[in-house]
């Protein structure tokens, strides 16, 4: 399967606006700006690797290995896609940040 231009760029946009609103939502019902920040890093490693979260406490040499070698193996296009998720959500902290600064309150 060829891995366009169109599709990078569809990609990156459905990424950048998913986390985006999931990052708000999140922030409404919270109360907390940066939560989604914080939860992104975690949600990826979900995607990127496929060791169970149990192995990371049982053998975490074995278990953080593999998980560092899925991150070096991915592909420039995927980096970016990733890359784009955690400005979403780096956005939707700051849009937050701004609603509450300029007097609007959510829930």
């Amino acid at each position: 399967m060829h891995f366009t231009i169109l599709h990078l760029l569809i990609s990156i946009l459905l990424f950048l606006v998913l986390f985006f609103g999931i990052g708000f939502i999140l922030n409404m019902l919270l109360r907390m700006t940066w939560i989604m920040a914080f939860i992104y890093p975690i949600v990826i490693i979900f995607v990127i690797d496929d060791v169970e979260i149990v192995e990371y406490f049982r053998q975490p040499s074995k278990s953080f290995s593999a998980l560092w070698e899925n991150l070096t193996t991915l592909a420039p296009a995927d980096i970016m896609i990733l890359l784009s998720g955690l400005i979403g959500a780096i956005l939707s902290g700051l849009t937050m940040k701004l609603l509450r600064q300029r007097g609007y309150r959510m829930f």
